[in-house]
């Protein structure tokens, strides 16, 4: 597989056979792709992703129809932020549209519909639809590979062996789910910062892009595990995550200027102050304010294809997977208890992943996991994993 945005037949066919395994029942696989509106507007980027999504359409259709499967397309209005609820109808797209008023009035069908009738998606968004597709996979009983933003320059993220970033993925997860904290050492502009994750009444997930059982969804390409910090949630117990997380804002992995580097105060898994005197501190002070389940942090994730020879791209969807990032908002698709019902309007739900990769402007120094008995597993340090992935996770604390 090269890093052309297209494939041939037979790379098609191995691509879906390796990350859904389609049962002998399946027949339809439906490619998803959101549409620009008058306040959220098109752009480059946007416009050759879903042309993108037009060419894979008709290639996977050649590719796959001697396997019984026919492919669909459809269209949808976005829904206007990351991981946000996604609208009642979508649109079929036999005809070419590139904007939300291009749809007709009275059509689309209800993706309750779609999502009763297709059993396996794929959804190439400008806006991640993971968190709406993880809850009604469970629902519907359908599978769904999201690749939000995804661009050309992430396909040698597709043709890695993912039995070994499966193998990696469920070696990090065998650790988690031992773990009941994670201690993290950063160090940004010269300034040390220390954060405690809370990780008791809490499982991980192992998302290493293989997605053979119904009711499940996950990003492609994908190469993480991710554990919700517990939140507090259950009577009595608070969560004891506190600290200081800093965030760079406006760096990426194209060394960009930096825009400005703030500091979270964390307690009790939110976000209760912003330190910083920027106007990026400013507005963080004040969307924590006005919009408190922003403020929770929803995710501690790890991925593991920086190991395995795939560079950063200024992209999120690859860029998380490459090492840390940790979550602001939403995690009820994750397992969590913060959803759309605890934020102001379905507008301003969000989970928005902060990534930190070796060299950038916010470094991980170090990352520890912590079991019950108060023993500490080193996993990374500067930003690099420690861990010996060939060894038994189980023996790993002794």
């Amino acid at each position: 597989m090269s890093s052309s945005p297209t494939l041939p037949p037979d790379a098609w066919r191995r691509l879906i056979q390796t990350v859904f395994k389609p049962f002998a029942d399946e027949r339809t696989l439906a490619i998803l792709v959101d549409l620009p509106d008058a306040e959220r507007t098109d752009h480059k980027a946007w416009r050759e992703r879903r042309e993108l999504a037009a060419a894979w359409h008709r290639e996977l259709a050649a590719a796959l129809a001697d396997d019984g499967l026919s492919v669909e397309h459809w269209y949808y209005p976005n829904a206007g932020t990351n991981n946000g609820d996604l609208p009642d109808r979508a649109w079929t797209a036999e005809v070419e549209c590139h904007h939300v008023a291009g749809l007709p009035a009275d059509g689309g069908v209800p993706f309750t519909e779609l999502f009763d009738r297709v059993p396996i998606l794929i959804a190439m968004s400008e806006f991640s639809a993971t968190a709406p597709l993880k809850v009604a996979s469970k629902r519907h009983g359908f599978r769904a590979a999201t690749m939000p933003r995804f661009s050309p320059a992430m396909m040698p993220a597709l043709d890695l062996d993912l039995g070994e970033v499966d193998r990696r993925c469920q070696h990090l997860k065998a650790l988690l789910d031992v773990a009941v904290a994670a201690h993290f050492a950063f160090e940004a502009n010269g300034h040390p910062s220390n954060l405690r994750l809370d990780l008791r009444h809490r499982t991980a997930h192992a998302s290493s892009g293989l997605l053979h059982s119904p009711g499940t969804a996950g990003n492609l390409p994908s190469g993480e595990t991710y554990i919700v910090p517990y939140e507090g949630e259950l009577a009595d117990t608070p969560s004891q995550s506190a600290g200081f997380l800093p965030v760079a804002f406006g760096a990426d992995a194209h060394d960009q200027p930096i825009e400005e580097v703030v500091t979270y105060e964390i307690l009790a898994n939110r976000a209760v102050s912003v330190k910083g005197d920027g106007p990026v501190a400013a507005a963080e002070r004040q969307r924590i304010a006005d919009e408190p389940a922003y403020a929770n942090l929803s995710e501690l994730g790890l991925g593991v294809l920086g190991d395995l020879g795939i560079s950063p791209i200024g992209e999120i969807l690859l860029d998380e997977k490459l090492g840390l990032h940790i979550a602001f908002g939403r995690s009820d698709h994750f397992g969590g208890s913060v959803g759309p019902a605890d934020f102001s309007s379905p507008e301003a739900v969000v989970h928005i992943d902060r990534v930190y990769l070796p060299g950038g402007a916010v470094a991980p120094k170090a990352v520890d996991f912590e079991n019950a008995d108060g023993r500490r597993l080193e996993v990374l340090r500067d930003g690099r994993y420690v861990l010996d992935f060939n060894a038994d996770p189980q023996q790993a604390w002794s």
